[in-house]
């Protein structure tokens, strides 16, 4: 998680949203990292871990990354638990929980619908009070 947190305090540089996200090989080795480029490239697909998943996807050569760990500083959205679902995530790791948007328990739960042909192992709550103080420290600046 400590790679994903450096991933999004880096997306304040740009001004973007402060999440990050890495992606893992199954022998734990980092092959993608995003961060939230939204701002940066006037991109609305621009989410961290949708940029991991593509990084990873060039490392490998392959859009299926099985066996692969996903790891984000917070609960991904629909956009983004979508593409964990097509990549073949194994395991989904995240920090805070986003209940405004969330879609790996708070409002929806994508990665575990039966009715799709993959679904992830979830770990949440990692980290989850940085990523939470990141977040909340960064929209209070954009609140005055």
């Amino acid at each position: 998680m400590a790679a994903a947190v450096e991933e999004a305090r880096a997306a304040l540089a740009t001004g973007d949203v402060p999440i990050g996200a890495i992606v893992l090989d199954p022998a734990g080795e980092v092959i993608g990292r995003g961060r939230n480029l939204r701002e940066a490239e006037a991109d609305p697909t621009g989410h961290a871990e949708v940029v991991a998943l593509r990084a990873a996807a060039r490392a490998r050569g392959a859009w299926r990354l099985d066996g692969c760990s996903l790891v984000v500083t917070l609960e991904p959205c629909t956009m983004c638990a979508g593409a964990i679902v097509l990549a073949r995530i194994r395991t989904l790791v995240f920090g805070a929980y986003d209940e405004k948007a969330g879609a790996v328990g708070s409002l929806w739960d994508v990665v575990r619908d039966r009715r799709l042909n993959h679904r992830p192992e979830v770990v949440a709550g990692v980290a989850a009070e940085e990523s939470t103080a990141m977040l909340a420290d960064f929209f209070a600046g954009h609140r005055l």
